[in-house]
């Protein structure tokens, strides 16, 4: 597991954060969570993380939020981070909207697992 990428998973419904750990935990994906946005830099700062997976509607800070942090973030490492948006309400923002955050892809909710594998392996390796 030494080589083992390692997913950020910001949601807050414990539900979906299961189902998602488990899904990527098959592939070999080490996952940690984050519950809100306060606690996704936090997460971003103390390990290396390959990718994240933010829900947009997530307490303290939105995913939109966080992302426009972690792409403002000194670390070069953090700032270039693979950022997959979860989103249950994706026209509520246009792709444009995602773009100028630094969103590098996203997902609709209900997740598609097969798409959700194919979208982090197509990031992370």
């Amino acid at each position: 597991m030494a080589d083992s990428k390692t997913i950020l998973i910001a949601e807050d419904s414990s539900v979906i954060l299961n189902l998602t750990k488990k899904i990527l935990e098959l592939q070999r994906y080490r996952i940690v969570s984050a519950k809100n946005g306060g606690e996704v830099i936090k997460q971003v700062e103390s390990q290396p993380i390959d990718c994240v997976l933010m829900d947009i509607n997530i307490p303290v800070k939105d995913g939109m939020e966080c992302t426009r942090e972690i792409r403002r973030h000194a670390d070069p490492r953090i700032a270039q981070l693979p950022i997959i948006a979860i989103t249950g309400n994706a026209n509520n923002y246009s792709m444009e909207q995602f773009k100028e955050a630094g969103v590098t892809d996203y997902l609709p909710k209900p997740l598609d697992f097969d798409a959700l594998v194919r979208v982090v392996k197509q990031y992370v390796g």
